[in-house]
């Protein structure tokens, strides 16, 4: 059952630029717009592909300060994926969004586990972005 979709989130350079930062990441199809623009198969720069996973807690709404996803559960942790695929490059400048479906949900000491599918759509494209099953852990 679909549980989510998100807004529309803006992928712009700077946040590309930040995530290269953070990883170390430099590699020119993301970080260098007058490179890509010349020499990428998109022609422009694209973000990375963990960036694009990275951003499953803002667009699924788990890090919104005031306003708890689940109600009554005190801690989400990741737990880690069971599939994980990018199967289109989000180039820069392109807006994205998150549809999720609930696959499985099972109760363990103290919380819950689910499974998820985590979509990104890219604005105007066929295919989405990245495609994930994402375990969390809810304790209650």
């Amino acid at each position: 059952q679909e549980v989510h979709v998100s807004d529309w989130l803006l992928v712009d350079q700077a946040r590309v630029n930040r995530f290269a930062e953070a990883t170390g990441d430099h590699q020119w199809i993301h970080t260098q717009p007058e490179r890509a623009a010349a020499e990428s198969p998109w022609r422009t720069t694209i973000a990375h592909g963990y960036l694009t996973l990275s951003l499953y807690p803002l667009l699924r709404g788990i890090v919104a300060e005031g306003k708890p996803l689940f109600p009554g559960v005190k801690t989400v942790i990741n737990y880690g994926l069971n599939k994980l695929r990018f199967v289109n490059a989000v180039k820069v400048g392109a807006r994205v969004r998150s549809r999720c479906t609930l696959l499985e949900a099972e109760e363990f000491k103290g919380g819950v586990q689910i499974v998820e599918q985590f979509t990104v759509e890219i604005d105007g494209e066929s295919k989405p972005a990245c495609v994930a099953e994402v375990i969390m852990r809810l304790y209650v």
